[in-house]
């Protein structure tokens, strides 16, 4: 049997999801177990092609933001009863109420994997937006309350998402997330540093720090420009690269507060990279650094430690405690005195200092961030329902005498062949 994962869209525009869905399709072949994905993008859709899974694209256009779909509401009830179990990527939008209607009719069980949409900062940052999410928070309720595990990626996640609505009871379960071993990791780093710098030839010869994510205010962006322009004099041989989207379309906001900080010139804004570009500038840099005020995981965090990079991140990015465990990088609070702080730390450390962190980047990675360990603890969690599919009266899910496993996502390969 397979595991079916709904995704509103697949676009690499809408943020991490899509990348996290595409790193399980690789995390499931490389376990031995197979996934499907439905959504709703168009079939014709280039960024479908290279998916390593059977795709359902229903190529309907949703209707408002609620991403109301007729057509997935009928395919779900007449395809679920084909898989061990769903997962939905994603909450606040329709595909989760007819994921939870399919459930009902056919007895599959299902599982919601939040990606931050919980944390706390969200109504502290838009209250007008969670006085409207708490009108709608009986009918997302009701699908977490009925979901065999609302999956979160650290137990900071967990903890914080009880936090933000009443009534809050449903089956956490950390399963964590990570990234398989890329490919682009093993190629060629002189080749991907080239094609980086041919590319942006004004920062070769520069040492620089590297902000690689959306251009949006949950990521910190205003804070670090203000960090960088308290530190800039000091450090006159450093610049800053902010690469990404810019979706909040805030960005000749801080381009302008770089020219008034008088840092204009050291700022450079390469737009979203990808491909060679991207890996090559994650290779070339001084570190990462990622002062967010929300995150769940951090996609470009763990990449950035893939390849040797360290990362000066947030106490907010919620895989901090292992980054600091293992002294793979620099953390500090999400406010522009503890970004200044962690850049000061950073940029005050000697050659050998930041080498020797350099050195423990990818031993972090591989020790906590592989994508299959997150793929076996949901492939246990459904194959732990000891009915055929499991029972659901309407309140819950009902695993039997059996207790639901805790996946914690430290899982071998070897324990799938044992359970299957």
């Amino acid at each position: 049997m397979s595991t079916l994962h709904i995704i509103d869209s697949l676009s690499p525009a809408t943020g991490g999801p899509p990348e996290a869905v595409r790193q399980l399709a690789k995390a499931y072949l490389k376990v031995g177990a197979r996934m499907e994905v439905v959504c709703m993008d168009d079939p014709s859709e280039p960024f479908l092609a290279d998916l390593c899974c059977p795709v359902h694209a229903l190529g309907q256009s949703f209707l408002g933001r609620y991403r109301f779909s007729p057509r997935l509401w009928h395919w779900l009830p007449k395809n679920s009863g084909r898989f061990a179990g769903i997962v939905m990527h994603g909450i606040w939008s329709f595909p989760g109420v007819a994921l939870r209607f399919a459930a009902r009719q056919t007895g599959v069980p299902y599982g919601i994997f939040v990606h931050g949409a919980l944390d706390p900062w969200f109504h502290r940052r838009y209250p007008l937006k969670h006085l409207k999410k708490m009108l709608y928070w009986p009918i997302q309720y009701s699908v977490f309350r009925d979901a065999l595990g609302v999956f979160f990626t650290a137990e900071s996640e967990r903890d914080l998402a009880k936090s933000s609505f009443r009534p809050n009871k449903w089956n956490s379960v950390v399963v964590g997330l990570g990234i398989n071993d890329p490919e682009e990791a093993q190629a060629d780093p002189a080749a991907q540093i080239d094609a980086f710098y041919r590319r942006f030839p004004e920062l070769r010869g520069r040492r620089y720090l590297l902000f690689l994510a959306r251009i949006h205010a949950k990521k910190g962006c205003d804070m670090l420009l203000e960090a960088f322009g308290r530190i800039a004099a000091s450090v006159p041989d450093v610049d800053l690269v902010v690469a990404g989207p810019d979706q909040m379309g805030i960005q000749v906001n801080l381009q302008r507060a770089a020219e008034e900080a008088g840092i204009a010139r050291r700022v450079h804004w390469p737009g979203s990279i990808g491909g060679d570009l991207k890996w090559g500038a994650l290779r070339a840099c001084d570190a990462l650094v990622l002062p967010s005020h929300s995150e769940n995981f951090g996609i470009a965090v763990v990449e950035s430690l893939a390849v040797g990079r360290p990362v000066l991140i947030s106490n907010q990015v919620n895989i901090w405690p292992e980054i600091e465990k293992d002294k793979a990088g620099v953390v500090d609070d999400d406010t522009p005195q503890g970004t200044e702080r962690m850049l000061r730390r950073w940029l005050g450390m000697l050659p050998a200092e930041r080498d020797a962190m350099a050195a423990r980047t990818r031993r972090c990675f591989q020790s906590h961030f592989s994508m299959s360990q997150t793929a076996l603890a949901i492939e246990q969690l459904f194959l732990s329902v000891t009915s055929p599919l499991g029972k659901n009266d309407g309140t819950g899910w009902d695993s039997g005498n059996a207790d639901l496993p805790n996946c914690s996502s430290k899982r071998s390969v070897e324990e799938l062949g044992k359970l299957t």
